[in-house]
């Protein structure tokens, strides 16, 4: 039973005669209940001159009026009451509160509208029936401003959503571009974003359709892009190693050098190209390759057709031999170069027998007639047996 059969059966109290008994006493149960809310939430604790609490205390007022005009009219709309508590709702999401205070706050003012209530039915002499039908309808109409408010909330939350998402994507995109954003714009839109601005960052480069695992919050992502990749905020910090490891279930993954917020267009630019010798075999595929693991093969891939011309040039002699000759040689000749000419730690660095070295050597000394320790000739030397050696791996 409610209110509305209360006004419509004569044999009932008349809700035109309990209304006038009630307003009265509006005002000193809004002075009630705006004591009794802050002392109970303390999001809303604030004080008579608070403007915010001035505006609660009016919206108490508005709404208890309200409850009182809706026992003698009840077929009157409570539709422009609902969008105040829905925009209130909305308040709460904008300034990242959760609904919990809300909510109390409510049903603190259900709970000393109830106490009056039973106050006044021993006080003007109400039947038991009258004091049922009216808690009854304080539940009913505060369980339409909640739904109101709830409403106003969950929409507000998804239009911030939808638009902090909005901005993530433009931070991810300003981080890799080239030409660079400045500092300024980054950290303005970090704030937009609700992205905490690390010092540093590095990205990872992934192949079309990767399996990742859950992203954590700081990660940006961009998986529209032909070739996805991810923004890791400080990956050299602690237990970013474990992270940046655990984030691809299969497959392979490239991870670009550290660099500074406004670089991330060169940690992206090699990372990508970390992926490509990844795909030819050239580079291990195994998780996430980090390019400052192979600084000096994405160096010379990066100038692939200028190597070649240096390679054809320094390497004839190697070249004319079969592949399983060819090999060997080329290898111990690059560590031998690393090594300082030293036979000893050539033998050590290649788990061989020193006498092999030597041997090795003495052969390529005939074939290059004695200049392969030319100091003029020895870093494009050192340069083109790399890329003979990391390449041209099938």
């Amino acid at each position: 039973m409610t209110v509305p059969d209360l006004v419509r059966d004569p044999a009932r109290l008349l809700t035109g005669e309990l209304t006038e008994q009630l307003r009265p006493h509006l005002q000193a149960a809004a002075d009630e209940i705006a004591h009794e809310i802050r002392m109970m939430v303390p999001e809303y604790a604030r004080t008579l001159e608070d403007k915010s609490g001035q505006k609660m205390s009016q919206a108490i007022a508005a709404t208890i009026g309200r409850f009182v005009d809706s026992l003698s009219r009840p077929d009157e709309g409570l539709d422009d009451l609902i969008e105040v508590y829905a925009g209130i709702g909305a308040y709460e999401a904008q300034h990242g509160r959760s609904m919990d205070g809300l909510q109390t706050a409510i049903r603190v003012s259900g709970q000393v509208a109830c106490r009056r209530f039973i106050k006044d039915t021993y006080r003007l002499g109400w039947s038991r029936e009258t004091l049922e039908l009216l808690t009854e309808s304080v539940f009913v109409f505060q369980e339409r401003l909640a739904r109101g408010a709830s409403a106003g909330y969950a929409d507000t939350r998804e239009q911030l959503a939808g638009l902090r998402e909005r901005n993530r994507g433009r931070l991810r995109d300003l981080l890799v571009a080239d030409p660079p954003a400045s500092r300024e714009a980054i950290m303005e839109l970090a704030r937009r974003a609700g992205w905490d601005p690390p010092q540093t960052i590095g990205v990872v480069s992934l192949p079309p359709r990767a399996e990742i695992a859950v992203l954590p919050p700081g990660v940006l992502a961009d998986w529209a892009d032909e070739a996805p990749f991810l923004v890791i905020p400080d990956p050299e910090g602690p237990g970013q190693e474990r992270l940046i490891a655990a984030l691809v279930r299969r497959g392979s993954a490239a991870l670009g050098p550290t660099v500074a917020l406004t670089e991330g267009a060169g940690s992206l630019r090699w990372a990508r190209q970390a992926l490509i010798l990844i795909e030819r075999g050239v580079l291990p595929g195994n998780g996430v390759v980090r390019c400052t693991d192979h600084l000096s093969t994405l160096m010379v891939s990066a100038s692939e057709d200028l190597v070649a011309v240096a390679t054809t040039r320094q390497l004839a002699p190697l070249l004319a031999l079969p592949a399983h000759r060819r090999e060997p040689l080329a290898r111990t000749l690059l560590a031998y170069l690393q090594c300082g000419d030293n036979a000893v730690l050539t033998a050590e660095l290649l788990h061989i027998h020193q006498q092999t070295v030597r041997y090795r050597i003495h052969r390529l000394e005939e074939m290059y007639g004695g200049q392969i320790t030319d100091p003029e000739n020895r870093l494009e030397l050192m340069i083109t047996l790399h890329a003979l050696l990391s390449l041209a791996r099938p």
